[in-house]
């Protein structure tokens, strides 16, 4: 039987401020498998962003257990984390995070350079990346040169670059206009349609339903999990 792409058992985040616990995932358990687009949606507060942190190796679980690939990620040290972020998840940021004194050939490169690949397989490699998103023609320009739209596709060529198993895009649209938006949103959706395993963190509920399933935290739970159309009519309407 083949395994999910991402597998969440059980998940429990709890943090100890004063003398209040406080349960930021509160008993999570989902899965996604390869090449679904996921919309995972929650108000400010609601524990998606914590579980976000978890499906992208940035932090572990207090109790339960996190698969991603049939491996425990849940029980890594922060060296195998870090492996696992720069080999098997590409991220997408909401502020795009690019290096301003880097111009865009470099700035996609740096997955693949920390990585260990070399030289002149990272420029080949970016070099595609880029052409793939629309940006072949300006590899040398730096990223104040572009608009937040381009910088954006930016982000996404270097989420591409290391052929990672998951993208995984926190509030992507969050700094854009609404034109800029629609272009982004469908170019994840063509990412998609080309077999990439797409999950859209978001508070959205526009954006979340782009996704073919959504999966809605509240408080630490989830509340809803399952198609967009169904989401639409039970949790909108």
């Amino acid at each position: 039987m083949q395994e999910h792409l991402i597998e969440l058992q059980d998940i429990y985040k709890i943090y100890q401020m004063g003398e209040v616990e406080v349960r930021a995932n509160d008993g999570i358990s989902f899965s996604i498998d390869a090449g679904e687009m996921v919309a995972i949606v929650g108000k400010s507060g609601s524990g998606k962003s914590t579980i976000m942190n978890i499906i992208g190796a940035l932090d572990v679980p207090t109790a339960g257990k996190y698969y991603l690939n049939g491996i425990d990620v849940g029980s890594m040290s922060d060296d195998e984390l870090a492996e696992i972020r720069n080999k098997q998840i590409g991220f997408i940021f909401q502020q795009y995070n690019l290096l301003p004194k880097m111009n865009l050939l470099k700035n996609v490169e740096l997955p693949l350079l920390y990585a260990g690949v070399g030289e002149a397989e990272r420029h080949q490699r970016a070099a595609e990346s880029l052409a793939r998103v629309g940006l072949g023609d300006v590899l040398k320009k730096m990223p104040n040169q572009l608009s937040g739209g381009q910088q954006q596709r930016v982000s996404i060529a270097r989420a591409l670059v290391g052929n990672p198993s998951l993208i995984l895009a926190d509030e992507p649209t969050g700094a854009l206009d609404s034109k800029t938006s629609r272009e982004v949103l469908d170019f994840l959706k063509k990412l998609n349609a080309e077999g990439n395993t797409i999950v859209i963190i978001t508070h959205d509920n526009s954006i979340a339903l782009e996704a073919k399933r959504i999966i809605r935290i509240h408080d630490g739970r989830v509340v809803f999990d399952g198609a967009a159309d169904a989401y639409r009519k039970e949790v909108i309407a």
